[in-house]
C-alpha cells in the first residue's frame, strides 16, 4: 500500500519540460509522480522516460550524495515530494516499504548491469 506516501508527501506542480533537479544538485527529497511523465537525462543524454507511479531522486536521500543525474517533466506533472527526514521515518517504520524499496533498486542496478554489459559487447564486437 502507498497510503505512508500521502502522510509523508506534499504535492508539487511542474510544467512540461520545467527542470525538476540537476545533476550535482543536493539532493534532500525524492519524487513519487503522481501525474503526468518524467525524463531522467545526464548530459543530454536520456536515461529514463517514468511514467506515473514511478518514483526517482532516491538515491541522494539514501546516501547523501549529490544527484547522479537531471530530471526534466516530460509533460504537465503532479509529483508528490517525499523530504529526506519523512523518508527515513518511514523506512524505520515500515518494514515491507523498505522491502519494497530496496528490490527496485535491485531492479534498476541489474538492468543497468546488463546495458554496460551489452554495450561493452557491442563495442568488443565493433573492433
Amino acid at each position: 500500500t502507498l497510503a505512508w506516501v500521502a502522510e509523508a508527501a506534499d504535492e508539487v506542480n511542474y510544467l512540461a519540460g520545467q527542470t525538476i533537479f540537476e545533476k550535482g544538485s543536493r539532493g534532500d527529497s525524492m519524487y513519487v509522480i503522481a501525474d503526468g511523465s518524467v525524463c531522467i537525462h545526464d548530459e543530454g543524454e536520456t536515461i529514463a522516460e517514468l511514467p506515473q507511479g514511478a518514483f526517482f531522486g532516491e538515491l541522494s536521500i539514501l546516501d547523501g550524495e549529490t544527484r547522479s543525474a537531471s530530471a526534466k517533466a516530460k509533460s504537465d506533472c503532479l509529483l508528490l515530494v517525499i523530504r529526506q527526514a519523512s523518508f527515513h521515518r518511514i523506512l524505520s517504520k515500515q518494514f515491507d516499504v523498505t522491502e519494497s524499496l530496496l528490490k527496485i533498486l535491485v531492479h534498476r542496478i541489474r538492468e543497468q548491469s546488463a546495458q554496460l554489459q551489452n554495450q561493452d559487447e557491442n563495442q568488443t564486437g565493433n573492433d
